[in-house]
């Protein structure tokens, strides 16, 4: 398989592609539209059509702690970090303003949230796609190398390193911003995750909880009015999280965001 340039939004590519860890700005597979998954893919796309354009602006109303849990994520200069259902890249931006932001990836179902996450990070941060990009550290005199954002567009629990996005180490971390919930496959997409981390990396899930701290009236309605968004609490999910410390495959902590109207996991990786 080859490894192509960077694309910029818009351009097709013959067929799948593996992307340079090194090309300047986003790299996105988003245009391969009539690949594996695409039932969910194509759902994912009529959800998001329209708002992905209102995403950010709606959103920051009522998906809370996701920048508590992005102070959980450490990077350095040699790190690599994915989002699973990374969405418009409104948490992997903020990432990438940390003075060592490491190597950042981002993997979704939705062509069309991978259209604005690519618009939105040569936007905000100003990276624009290059055909011969630097070596890390070869920048030249006055030149300052900004490391990628690598977009590939996927399903959650088909989550491969190597085959995805080029790379022959695990990933230092993981995490999904109220994605799980939305996922209907989403024991695959732990499984996945947990495969492609590294020994001692952590995995980091935030994600409505049960709302038992709320006054039940005013739970009640949020609850209704979450609905509306298609968006609830799946406790077999946070189950699972809880199964996982259990069986002893990672050492899981859990904090409550607003009175357990949502929790932050985390999972270290045995």
């Amino acid at each position: 398989m080859s490894t192509p340039d960077a694309l910029p939004p818009g351009t097709v590519a013959p067929g799948p592609v593996t992307p340079s860890p090194v090309a300047l700005g986003p790299v996105s597979s988003s245009n391969n539209r009539r690949q594996g998954g695409t039932d969910h893919a194509a759902a994912m796309d009529r959800m998001y059509r329209l708002t992905r354009h209102v995403y950010d602006l709606t959103r920051r109303y009522y998906l809370l702690g996701r920048d508590r849990m992005l102070e959980r994520v450490v990077t350095a200069r040699n790190t690599a970090t994915l989002e699973v259902g990374c969405g418009t890249a409104r948490n992997l931006i903020k990432l990438a303003q940390r003075p060592e932001a490491g190597r950042l990836y981002g993997l979704d179902a939705s062509h069309e949230m991978l259209e604005t996450a690519a618009t939105s990070i040569e936007r905000s941060l100003g990276i624009t796609a290059s055909p011969a990009a630097p070596q890390s550290g070869e920048g030249g005199a006055g030149q300052e190398f900004k490391e990628p954002i690598v977009l590939r567009q996927g399903l959650a629990e088909q989550l491969d390193a190597q085959r995805m996005f080029g790379r022959d180490e695990p990933f230092d971390t993981i995490f999904f911003s109220y994605c799980l919930s939305m996922i209907p496959t989403w024991p695959g997409a732990i499984d996945a995750a947990m495969a492609n981390l590294r020994p001692g990396g952590h995995l980091l899930i935030v994600d409505f909880w049960d709302q038992k701290d709320l006054p039940s009236v005013f739970a009640a309605g949020l609850k209704r009015w979450l609905a509306m968004f298609h968006v609830h609490y799946r406790p077999e999910v946070h189950d699972a999280i809880v199964d996982l410390g259990k069986s002893g495959r990672g050492e899981v902590e859990f904090e409550s965001v607003a009175r357990r109207y949502a929790y932050i996991a985390s999972i270290q990786k045995n």
